[in-house]
Parts: structure tokens; sequence; C-alpha cells
């Protein structure tokens, strides 16, 4: 078999089944080689029932102790129950939809049983487990891969095709020099690969993953360096204060500055009065003032004949940017356009025309401002908000856009999402760092609480008497749609469920990613203007998205969040005059999630929760369930200090040494390709 046979060569893959894997990105034997399991289930981690954490997925040995009972619900569903014990304790089991279980699982026999754990009074049940008969004579697999899916393909039938690719392991190149592989202890990669879709035990497995993820971290910091030294030639407009009247702008706030605020732009003003491109990160809490910074730069570009440009990761954060822009910088002359996917095409296009002449002076949008398309007459400067969001590639290939008259624009980047010093490493790899330290006076300290589901009803009516005093409400929940493998609250449901039974008198809206931006922005606005009085969303108002009269904030199953993620949800609330609440609802029995949670209720330090986090959750997704833009890694874990630590000690090595190989170059503008969508850096 060669690496470019078609899919459907492979034993048991016609046309319609190809079909099938072509919709994962699977065309050839390489594309089924490099398509990976996107977790494992660890079911040779064995444990008693006694034993067994409470609402934990874990792994069990039972004997069956009764013969299957065949029931059907009310609502037609079937189901069949079954008791097991395995010495410390007596489990229930119940299968749903699964007729074929009364015939196998029989009494007297033992299974190897996988699912979550739940303790009551009246003993362990597991629902739908994944279930393996034990026998004496052959061993189970500890570790099982579980892949990506789609309509038609089973876990079985991935597997069953990949094992028919796993050969051409033996044919795969090392990208990493020996020498690298030897002193950091890690295995070829095609043995890798074939570990990674067949592991033999946990450990193993680990040792594998860590091979891929130093190889994929590596090429990505050694790719940033070749980002760097691309723009190291290049100078930057050097600004001047001469007849900017950025004193004017000062005085136009009606408000004063914090000595942290006077600081940085002290720090912002020195980068953009220097020929060197500046490459700062504003880093500060939710409500440190960074927006107002991000215009004083923007307003001294301008007055120095140059244009700017503001990127955000939402559409709503976007509209939010240039409503804030408008109100500051209209009055003196510039000129702001917004520019998003939702943007109809005539406008579009108009405003693109005025950007490349320059009659647009400052433009604000998503993505959309590193379209192909669109041109700047002379940008000076790159603002991007919430970094993370995008990844370096893409702040990067609008910084391009500056690079008309051979000179690249300063770059100044905005987080709100504390994050730790060394993750801080690979998000920021190339930037000075300025931290807001200090509030503005006036930001409210937000009340938090962490309550189970029993306090349901009085949260209810402390929400209700909220909004009697005139105040508005959000409530979080992690999903979108209901799922039954989920038992998670869910945004349209939720709120039709809050119409009709819990506040029929209030006016509720709802928003989440996947509505039409149409329908978005007007909830948005429906609940900034007060027309409606409770908000149930996702987290697409994590940032930016600021609504002083909201005094509380309600978190359904806050358990599914990161800590960072909790602490920007809060930051929605606690911008007006009035004291506000934030009440994380959980009902998880997990004593990591239980501390987790008090940690939020303990303290409002970002820096410091976000320090928590990392060490109570270790290797994992630091910010939650949403995606984290760009910057997004098959095996690197961005929270894994000594994997960060000793890739950049490779990195250098290998600089120093002059010993970047042709396979590591190759490697290289893989990585650009894949990541720009077939443009690279030149």
């Amino acid at each position: 078999m060669h690496k470019d046979t078609p899919i459907t060569d492979l034993k048991g893959i016609g046309k319609a089944r190809a079909a099938m894997f072509v919709s994962l990105g699977i065309n050839t034997a390489e594309d089924l080689l490099y398509f990976f399991p996107r977790r494992y289930e660890n079911r040779g981690a064995v444990t008693s029932i006694a034993e067994a954490p409470d609402g934990e997925i874990c792994s069990l040995i039972v004997t069956i102790d009764t013969n299957p009972v065949e029931r059907i619900a009310r609502s037609g569903l079937s189901y069949t129950k079954v008791t097991a014990n395995d010495g410390t304790g007596t489990l229930e089991i119940t299968f749903f939809n699964q007729r074929w279980i009364a015939k196998s699982v029989t009494k007297n026999r033992v299974f190897r049983v996988y699912g979550r754990i739940f303790h009551g009074l009246f003993g362990s049940m597991m629902n739908s487990p994944k279930i393996e008969a034990v026998y004496e004579n052959k061993k189970l697999p500890d570790v099982l891969p579980v892949y990506p899916l789609t309509k038609g393909l089973s876990q079985r039938i991935i597997a069953d095709a990949v094992s028919q690719v796993l050969p051409l392991c033996d044919d795969v190149e090392n990208v990493l020099p020996d020498e690298i592989i030897k002193q950091y202890d890690l295995s070829n990669k095609g043995e890798a690969i074939k570990i990674i879709h067949l592991p033999p035990d946990a450990a193993t497995l680990e040792r594998a993953r860590r091979t891929l993820a130093f190889e994929e971290l590596l090429i990505f910091r050694l790719a940033l360096n070749s980002i760097k030294e691309r723009s190291a030639g290049l100078a930057a407009p050097r600004m001047d204060f001469k007849g900017s009247g950025i004193g004017r702008f000062f005085d136009s706030l009606p408000f004063s500055l914090t000595g942290a605020q006077e600081r940085v732009i002290k720090e912002i003003f020195g980068d953009l009065c220097s020929s060197t491109p500046m490459m700062r990160l504003v880093q500060g809490d939710v409500g440190s003032g960074k927006t107002v910074l991000a215009a004083a730069a923007i307003f001294f570009t301008v007055k120095n004949g140059l244009q700017a440009a503001m990127m955000a990761p939402t559409e709503i954060l976007a509209r939010q940017h240039f409503n804030t822009l408008e109100k500051l910088l209209k009055p003196f002359g510039i000129k702001i356009a917004l520019l998003t996917g939702s943007v109809k095409q005539k406008e579009k296009d108009k405003i693109k025309e005025s950007l490349s002449d320059g009659s647009i002076n400052v433009a604000v949008g998503t993505h959309a401002l590193i379209q192909g398309d669109v041109e700047y007459k002379s940008l000076g400067l790159v603002v991007t908000d919430e970094q993370h969001r995008f990844g370096v590639i893409q702040r990067a290939s609008l910084v391009e856009k500056g690079d008309q008259t051979k000179l690249r624009a300063h770059t100044l980047v905005m987080s709100a999402t504390p994050i730790p010093r060394t993750l801080s490493l690979i998000l920021y790899g190339d930037l000075k760092v300025s931290i807001l330290d200090q509030m503005p006076p006036g930001r409210q300290k937000i009340k938090t609480y962490s309550v189970g589901g029993e306090y349901r009803e009085r949260v209810y009516a402390f929400i209700k008497r909220q909004i009697s005093l005139g105040h508005q409400a959000y409530i979080i929940c992690p999903l979108v749609e209901e799922n039954e493998d989920l038992p998670r609250k869910a945004v349209e449901e939720y709120a039709e469920n809050l119409r009709s039974n819990v506040f029929p008198e209030i006016k509720v809206g709802y928003i989440h990613g996947r509505l039409p931006s149409r329908e978005k922005d007007k909830e948005m606005l429906d609940f900034c203007s007060g027309n409606n009085k409770i908000l149930v969303s996702t987290t697409v108002v994590e940032v930016g998205v600021d609504v002083p009269n909201a005094t509380v904030m309600l978190i359904e199953n806050a358990e599914c969040f990161g800590l960072s993620q909790l602490h920007q949800l809060r930051g929605r609330i606690g911008r007006g005059k009035a004291k506000s609440y934030c009440i994380l609802m959980s009902d998880s029995k997990s004593p990591k999630s239980k501390e987790r949670l008090e940690i939020m209720a303990r303290t409002s330090d970002g820096f410091e929760i976000a320090e928590s986090d990392l060490s109570l959750r270790g290797p994992g997704d630091f910010f939650g369930e949403r995606q984290s833009g760009e910057l997004t890694f098959k095996f690197a874990d961005i929270t894994d200090m000594e994997l960060i630590e000793k890739t950049g000690q490779a990195a250098k090595h290998l600089m120093n040494k002059q010993r970047i190989t042709k396979e590591i170059e190759e490697a290289i503008d893989h990585f650009f390709q894949k990541t720009m969508d077939g443009k690279t850096f030149n």
C-alpha cells in the first residue's frame, strides 16, 4: 500500500462509505493515518464500586447477579435492567434501547463496564455503560481510541480502516534530528503514530503523545521565530507628538486615567514614536480600561496621517468596539468603518475602496479585515483584542497589510484573559507586555456564590427581585441544543421554559453562536436597551458586551467552564453603580469541581484565578470548552509548562547550531500552508 492509495481501495469501503470518510477530510491512506483519535477511554484503570468517585466515569469488573429485566417506559423507550457486584458493592445497570443486551448480559457472567457511576440512597447505579465480556485467557485492551465521527460511520468501521493503513508507519520519516530524539527521550515518529492509533497501555500512549506534541510545538516555535526574522529588517512608521493634538483627546474624556493607564499609555506612545515596529500586549483584568488606551493609540496614529485597524474575535465585540470608538473619535473628524462578515456586499465594496484610497481612517471588524482583497493606503497601527482567540499567524497576516510601503504596521494586542507567565511564552512569544494592575474608581466588586440545584427556586426569586428594582440579568448555558448524553442546560429550551413557567411576566431573550447575525444583533440590542430584562446566552457574551444595568449573572453547569472563562463571564456585570451578583450553579459532586468554584467565590483577582485554574486542572484546555481560535494543536497542550520550556531549549539549540534540517524546513512550510490556507510568508 502507498500513502496516496485512495480510500476506496481499502477493504470494506465502497463508494457510499468513502463519501462519509471524505466528509471527514479523508481521501487517501495517508489522510487516514493522520486522522487521530480525539480522546481515549482508559478502561484498564479498573476501580471498585465502593471506591468509584460519585458522578465520575470509571471502569469496573463486575459479575451479573440477576437475569436481565426488560421494560417499556410510557414514552415508548425500552430499557433493560440488571444487577451486578464486585465484592465491594452492588451496582444497578440500566441499558436504554439496547434490546440485544437481554441475550448477552446474563446471570453469573463477568463483564468490564465503563461509564459514569452514581451513588444514591438505594445503592450505586450506572446508565448505558460500554460493556465487554471478560474471558479467562483473553486480555481486554486497556486504552481505546475514540475517533471523530460522521453520520454512517462507527468507531468500529474507522478502527478497522485504520488498522489497514498502519503498515505505512514503517515509512514515516522523523522530522526531529536524532540528537533531539535521544536527548529528550522521544520515540520515532512512525512508531509514535502507530501507538496513537493502537495504544498498548496508558504509559506507552503518553510517550507517543509527548513525541508528537514535542515535534508540533517545536515546529510552531521555529515558525514563530521565522516570523520574527522576517520582520526584523522592516521599519515601522515613526510618529510624532507635534501637531497630533493628543492632549485634546485626553481632555475630552469624562474621567481621569488611573496611574496604571498613564504608565501603559507612555509605553505605547514610546513605541509608536520609534521606527522599530511596536509589538506590545496590554493585559488587564475585565474593566481595567484597555479600550480607552487603544482609542488613544488609534487617535495618535490617525493624527500622524496613518490608518488604524482593530480586529475582534466576534461580531458582537467588533460592533461594541466600533460604537465605543465612534463615540470617542468621531468628534475629532476621524472616519471609522465596521467591516464584518454580515456587512452587505455593496457596503463591503465601498468600505474596501475607501480603505484603499485612505478616505476611511479606521477599520473595525472581525477576521474580515484580513481577507486578501482588503487593502489599506497607509496602515500604521493594528490592534487585536483577545489575541489568543486568533493565533499568532492571523495577527501577523493583518500586520502584513501595512507592508505596502515597506513599512510594517505597529501592533497592539489587548487581552482581558489573565495568562500565566509560561503560557504567555506561547501565546505572546513575540510581544512586550504591559499590565494594567489598577481598576478605575467606582468599579463594583461582584459578590459570587457557588450553589447546588436545590437553590434554584431561591435564585429565580432573587433574579425576579432584582428585575423589580429595575435591573437586568444574564443566564449562561454551556450548550445550544439539548443532548441526551450531556445533561446540561441548553439555550433555546431554557429560555422557552423561563418564558412559559418561571418568568411569564418578564421579557426573556436568548443568543448563541448559531443564531444568524441579524437575529443576534436584534436580541443584543433589545437587552442593551432594556427591552428584554433577561438574556439567556452561551459564552458569546464572554467579552466586550457592556450593559451597566445588568446586576445578576446565573451560570448553569458552572463546572463545565474553565475558571478563567468564568472570570471573563463574571466581568459582564458590575459595570454600573448598583451592587452585582454572580451565581455559579452546579450539581457536580466532584471535589475538584467544588474546589474550583470555591476559588471563584473567594477571589476576583484574575491572575490568581488563572494560576489556580492551571494548577488545578493540569494539562487540559485552559480556556474551557470554547475554541481558542487558530492556536490549536493536535497533541501539544499549551498549559504543559515542562514541554514549553524543553521545546524552547531545543529550538534555541537548533538555531544556534544552525541545525535546521531540510525536514524541519519542510515542516515549517507545511505549518504556514496549513495555518494560512495555502498562503505562506516568503
